[in-house]
């Protein structure tokens, strides 16, 4: 029986590299992200009212400085808008993700992704979204859009993600 699963490791080790995605759920951030792009398509996108078209149009995504988990100016511009989207579209629940880049233990990234999600939170709340729309989570590095230990790929990794769901009617 060992025999058989020593066999069966090379095919799902190949299985496992031909996920287009790239290894991390194939979702709209490269694999960051747990929403289902499969939704947002071109007709989806076209629709104001859908998720496709806040992803494309609105924009899901805010970016830190290093060890910061304070909204910048270009980040509460974004945040303006989403919220607007947000107020005018109901139907949704409100995920926002905290992400850090590979620097730090896992434990410090973890802490400081939900700092981050927690900030766009208040902020969204702030502005008029309700707060029973919304729900945080972090990854910390662990689901990182670009892997490279470069400047380029770290200030990428350190943003928060707003994904919609739907939820409410």
């Amino acid at each position: 029986m060992r025999v058989i699963y020593l066999a069966l490791i090379p095919f799902l080790a190949l299985a496992a590299c031909s996920n287009p995605g790239g290894g991390f759920g194939g979702g709209p951030l490269g694999g960051g992200s747990s929403w289902d792009d499969s939704s947002a398509n071109a007709e989806d996108q076209s629709d104001p009212t859908s998720q496709g078209f806040f992803e494309t149009s609105v924009g899901n995504q805010v970016l830190f400085d290093v060890d910061e988990f304070t909204l910048n100016t270009a980040s509460k511009v974004a945040l303006d808008i989403q919220a607007q989207w947000l107020m005018d579209n109901p139907g949704y629940v409100i995920i926002v993700e905290g992400h850090a880049d590979e620097q730090g233990t896992r434990e410090y990234n973890l802490a400081l992704g939900f700092r981050r999600a927690q900030s766009v939170q208040e902020y969204l709340v702030a502005r008029g979204v309700s707060g029973l729309r919304l729900k945080t989570r972090s990854y910390g590095k662990e689901r990182p859009l670009e892997i490279c230990s470069a400047e380029r790929c770290y200030a990428k990794n350190r943003r928060a993600v707003t994904l919609l769901t739907a939820g409410l009617s």
